[in-house]
């Protein structure tokens, strides 16, 4: 049993014998006469399954959690409780090192996390505790890394050194996903980057358009068979280079069907059919297969070896192949390629069957591959919309095709419909002959019974 005593001058104070026999005193200070009560018991009900080597109850547990460090430590020096064990406390640097090593993905893609751990450790400091990162912290990141000049690492391509509003996008949403991941292993509650605003990463402004004339003048100037085939497999069936040529074997080519069997590592961890795709051969890069075909070495598997064995700078080559066709280099050397690839296609053929052929879905299409041709512009301006268009359309047919239809407003009817309902009228039974047939008195229906 334990006891209750208050002095003169208001200090209250838990008296109890411990299993050992021994006195002890807890004092609480000026405690109110009801919270004093409910310590007593709680002590009580400590010294007691301290004596008999019970574990706590899980109401008894939870009070002694929510109890404040003084308080805690004053049961631990009379021998009630244990001592709590040591704040683990985690880090900055703690999440993003654990964030680095546990990622499964590719080498690009971890060289690209990198640039974003990296900027959060700058920023945000190795030693800064995670609690202590704040949603006003995050937006400040996020301001940082728009506005900031000073990179010497490597230059930027904008004019005054800063980060394009893509890569932006794309450092926030890793970050996002950083805290997130803190936020599953129990590290925090809440991720301080909630919220904040990515934007799009999609860059326009890198966005070129290679030609069918530009592809034949630089198809001109490559020094090699297999030069020509790293351009046409890239600007005539889209494929992604290098890391989709590296594997292109000979027996990947249908020759008979005109298809290519196309392996994708950077698709194949969605699973599913995201890791083989075929794509269609058109008669200009048949004819450049054909041709490396015939000049291949006896024995030889892969379709472009230079790129599979490396030992060669592609973008640096590549440069000088555009510049002695007459052209100026543009931004992104082999991702513009195919996505003038992909831009020619969609023109004539659906946009999901072209998106299969790609490799990826029709909303990564448009954001990212498909862009805008002038002609289009212009064809608008010179043909309008609605009947001027679609009259200058049909003029324009050829007059060995079938008549052009019909204004969608009028019954659509071909040549065979005019004779079958020419037949029909000509064997039909008149109407009058078909009014003197009365229907029985039982009706359609055959008769039910009652319910």
């Amino acid at each position: 049993m334990a006891s209750l005593s208050t002095n003169s001058k208001g200090l209250r104070r838990v008296l109890f014998v411990d299993g050992t026999g021994e006195r002890r005193c807890l004092h609480l200070g000026r405690l109110p006469l009801k919270a004093a009560e409910v310590f007593l018991r709680r002590v009580e009900e400590l010294n007691a399954n301290r004596i008999a080597g019970v574990a706590s109850s899980a109401e008894l547990a939870s009070w002694l959690r929510g109890l404040p460090e003084p308080t805690h430590g004053k049961l631990v020096r009379v021998g009630l409780v244990e001592p709590r064990a040591a704040a683990n406390v985690r880090t900055v640097g703690d999440l993003l090192d654990a964030f680095e090593q546990r990622a499964v993905v590719k080498p690009t893609t971890r060289k690209a996390y990198k640039q974003t751990l990296d900027s959060l450790r700058a920023f945000l400091g190795a030693e800064t505790a995670l609690q202590a990162v704040t949603a006003e912290t995050a937006d400040a990141w996020r301001q940082w890394i728009a506005t900031d000049t000073t990179a010497v690492v490597c230059r930027r391509a904008t004019a005054d050194n800063r980060l394009s509003p893509a890569t932006c996008a794309k450092r926030t949403f890793v970050a996002r996903a950083v805290f997130k991941r803190a936020v599953r292993w129990g590290w925090i509650a809440k991720s301080p980057f909630d919220g904040v605003m990515a934007g799009s990463q999609a860059n326009p402004s890198r966005a070129f358009y290679v030609s069918p004339e530009a592809t034949t003048a630089i198809l001109a100037r490559c020094p090699d068979v297999e030069w020509r085939t790293v351009v046409g497999l890239t600007r005539y069936a889209g494929l992604r280079c290098p890391s989709e040529l590296v594997s292109l074997t000979w027996a990947d080519i249908d020759w008979e069907a005109g298809r290519l069997t196309v392996r994708s590592s950077k698709t194949e961890h969605h699973g599913g059919g995201h890791a083989v795709r075929h794509v269609p051969i058109c008669p200009a890069l048949r004819a450049i297969l054909e041709d490396a075909f015939e000049q291949a070495s006896e024995g030889s598997t892969l379709v472009v070896e230079r790129v599979a064995h490396g030992g060669v700078n592609l973008r640096t080559t590549f440069q000088k192949i555009i510049t002695r066709a007459g052209l100026v280099p543009w931004p992104r050397l082999f991702q513009n390629l195919r996505a003038s690839c992909e831009t020619d296609w969609v023109e004539d053929y659906p946009a999901h069957e072209v998106a299969a052929w790609m490799g990826h879905s029709p909303g990564v299409a448009a954001r990212h591959y498909l862009q805008r041709r002038d002609h289009h512009f212009r064809d608008v301006v010179v043909n309008g919309l609605g009947g001027d268009a679609q009259s200058d359309a049909r003029g324009a047919q050829n007059p060995a095709q079938h008549v052009p239809a019909r204004n969608r407003k009028e019954s659509q009817r071909s040549a065979e419909d005019d004779v079958l309902l020419a037949l029909t009228r000509s064997v039909a039974t008149s109407c009058d002959e078909l009014n003197t047939c009365l229907m029985g008195g039982e009706g359609l229906e055959p008769p039910t019974p009652s319910v």
